[in-house]
C-alpha cells in the first residue's frame, strides 16, 4: 500500500507513475490467443475438446459442450431457496432499472419537410461470458443476461468454463433468460461465439468479464463481432472523512481488493488520523478474511491512501477515471457532482459499492482502466442498434438537392452528384 501527500513536492509525477503501473497482464497472451483463435476457427468444436483437455484438464465432446436443458433445470433446483429468492429480486430490480434505459423511436418532419427518425431494434444473438474459478457469481449472469432480454434478444449464449456450473449460476442463468449453456471457456469460448463451432452458433455480440487471455480474444475477435469492452482488473475509490466508521471504510476497500490481487482500491481523504485508523481496521480485517490472499496481495501491491483537501477530490477521482468511486461524505452530491469521469458514483455512508454489485439495480460492469474517461458501463443501450430513417417527398428533395449536388461535386463523386440532379431536372 503507498501513500501519498496532495500538498507534497512532486505528487502529481508521483501519483501519476503510480496510476500508470501495469496491474496483471501476462508477457505471452497474444501469442497464445491468435494459437487458439486460429484452432477454433480452422477445426470448429474439435478445437474446443481439444482446449478443454489441455487447459481444464476435463474430457468433453463434441455432444456434451452444450449443457442439456434437464441438467440447467436439476442444477438451478439444487440452488438454495434463500439464494433463489435473493437471485429473483435481484433480477427484479436490475430489469426495472434497464427497461427505464430503453430509448423510444422518434420521428419528426423538420422545416424543409424531409421526414427524420431512428428506430432501436435489439441484437439477434449474444454471448454472455461467465468466467470459472474465483468469478463464478450469479450476479455476473444477472448483471449481463438481464439487460440483453430487457433489450428484447433473442438468442442468448452462456459459455463458462468446466466446472463453472455451480447451482446458483444455473438459477441465475433460468431467471435471466439464458437460452443455451456451453461448457467452454478461455480465448477459445470467445473464438466460438464469434465464428462458430459445430452447433455452437456465432452471435452479434459478447459481453462479460475474464481474464488477461479472453480481453485479449474480444480485441481479436472485434469487429467480426461487437464486444461490451476490454475489461481490466476491478478498482473502487473512497472518498471519505473523518465521521465514518474505520472498519466500515477499510472493508469497501477490502470488498475490491478480495476480487483479485491485481484489483485496485484507493482511499482518499482529508484527515490523516482517520486514514491511519482505515489502514489499521484493514490490518485487523485481514486476519480473518477468508479471501485474505487475494485481498493482501491486492492491497500491499495496488493500494494507496491519498491525504488531499476535500476540494481536491473531485479533480484527483477525474485523474484515476475509476470503475467506482464512493462518497462516504455529509452531502455527497455536492463533491458527485463535479465528477466527470466515473464508471458508477456512491452516494453517501450508507451506499457502499457491494450494493451496486447485487441488488441495487444498476450494473456492475463498468468501465476500468481508466476507460471512464470515453465509455459507460454495460446497459440496454449494449443490446440495441439504431436505425436511421428518412424521407423526402419532391418538394422536400429540391430544398435539399441543390447543396447536395454541390458537395457531391466538390468531393469529385459524379455519381452521387447524377443521383441527385437527374431527379432535380428529370429532363436531363
Amino acid at each position: 500500500m503507498r501513500r501519498f501527500d496532495f500538498s507534497a513536492p512532486g505528487f502529481d509525477t508521483v501519483f501519476d507513475a503510480f496510476l500508470a503501473e501495469p496491474r496483471g497482464a501476462p508477457a505471452d497472451v497474444e501469442s497464445a490467443v491468435i494459437r487458439v483463435i486460429d484452432a477454433v476457427r480452422a477445426d470448429g468444436a474439435a478445437a474446443l475438446v481439444r482446449f478443454s483437455r489441455e487447459f481444464d484438464r476435463t474430457e468433453l465432446t463434441e455432444e456434451t459442450l452444450r449443457v442439456s436443458a434437464e441438467e440447467i433445470a436439476e442444477g438451478a433446483a439444487r440452488c438454495e431457496p434463500q439464494v433463489r429468492a435473493a437471485i429473483a429480486f435481484a433480477a427484479a430490480r436490475i430489469g426495472a432499472y434497464h427497461a427505464r434505459l430503453r430509448p423510444a423511436d422518434g420521428a419528426f418532419t423538420d422545416e424543409a419537410g424531409v421526414r427524420l427518425g431512428w428506430r432501436w431494434t435489439p441484437l439477434d444473438a449474444v454471448g454472455v461470458y461467465v468466467p470459472g474459478g474465483r468469478a463464478a457469481y450469479p450476479s455476473t449472469v444477472l448483471m449481463n443476461a438481464v439487460p440483453a432480454k430487457i433489450a428484447g434478444v433473442g438468442r442468448i449464449a452462456m459459455v463458462t468454463p468446466p466446472g463453472g456450473l455451480k447451482p446458483a449460476v444455473l438459477a441465475a442463468a433460468v431467471e435471466a433468460g439464458v437460452t443455451e449453456i456451453w461448457r467452454v471457456g478461455g480465448a477459445q469460448a470467445v473464438a466460438a461465439l464469434a465464428y462458430g463451432a459445430g452447433a455452437l452458433k456465432p452471435v452479434d455480440k459478447i459481453v462479460g468479464p475474464g481474464n488477461a487471455y479472453v480481453t485479449a480474444a474480444k480485441r481479436r475477435v472485434y469487429g467480426q463481432v461487437g464486444i461490451d469492452s476490454l475489461a481490466g482488473p476491478s478498482e473502487v475509490v473512497v472518498v471519505a472523512d473523518g465521521a465514518n466508521d474505520p472498519a466500515w471504510i477499510a472493508m469497501d476497500l477490502l470488498a475490491q481488493a478480495e476480487h483479485d490481487p491485481d484489483a485496485q482500491s484507493i482511499l482518499i481523504t482529508d484527515d490523516a488520523a482517520f486514514a491511519q485508523a482505515v489502514v489499521d481496521a484493514v490490518a485487523t480485517a485481514l486476519k480473518t478474511l477468508p479471501t485474505a490472499e487475494d485481498a493482501a496481495a491486492s492491497w500491499r501491491d495496488h493500494g494507496a491512501v491519498v491525504i488531499a483537501p476535500r476540494e481536491a477530490a473531485p479533480g484527483l477521482v477525474d485523474r484515476i477515471a475509476p470503475e467506482h468511486v464512493e462518497f462516504a461524505v455529509e452531502a455527497p452530491e455536492v463533491l458527485a457532482d463535479r465528477v466527470r469521469h466515473a464508471g458508477a458514483i456512491f452516494l453517501g455512508r450508507h451506499t457502499p459499492e457491494a450494493i451496486g454489485d447485487y441488488v441495487a439495480g444498476s450494473n456492475h460492469v463498468l468501465p476500468t482502466s481508466r476507460a471512464a474517461r470515453f465509455s459507460s458501463g454495460l446497459s440496454t443501450l449494449d443490446f440495441l442498434k439504431r436505425t436511421s430513417v428518412l424521407g423526402c417527398d419532391p418538394a422536400a428533395f429540391r430544398a435539399l438537392a441543390g447543396a447536395g449536388i454541390a458537395l457531391a461535386d466538390a468531393e469529385g463523386l459524379a455519381a452521387h452528384s447524377r443521383s441527385m440532379s437527374l431527379r432535380f431536372n428529370p429532363e436531363h
